[in-house]
């Protein structure tokens, strides 16, 4: 009788943990690296008028966010008139192609962002 009374509470207590263990959730966020910076629409603008005049580079590899920019294109430096108005792009460099300003890492000379 004191067994049965022992496995009645141990079995009971089992079905009390499912329920809470039911509702006890974990959240795991990650974050991923694309390499890519976010520019409101009228900075975007900004930029596109201020540095879209920019002689344009022509390349042969397609011009995408996170592609690597080969050595022989030319970073123009971003004037501090735009890092003022627009402080995310301080520290990255810039070329025109196919009328996109490319915004470039300098350091790794991957795309970051492009402007149209």
């Amino acid at each position: 009788m004191k067994s049965l009374m022992i496995a009645t509470a141990t079995a009971i207590g089992l079905l009390a943990a499912v329920p809470a263990g039911a509702q006890t959730s974990v959240t795991t966020t990650t974050t991923e690296t694309t390499g890519s910076i976010t520019i409101a629409p009228e900075k975007r603008t900004i930029i596109h008028k201020q540095l879209g005049t920019t002689k344009p580079v022509t390349i042969k590899e397609r011009v995408t966010v996170g592609a690597t920019v080969p050595d022989t294109v030319e970073l123009q430096s971003v004037p501090e008139t735009i890092v003022s108005e627009v402080p995310a792009v301080k520290g990255y460099r810039y070329f025109v192609y196919n009328g996109e300003v490319v915004l470039v890492d300098p350091q790794t000379r991957k795309v970051v962002t492009i402007v149209e």
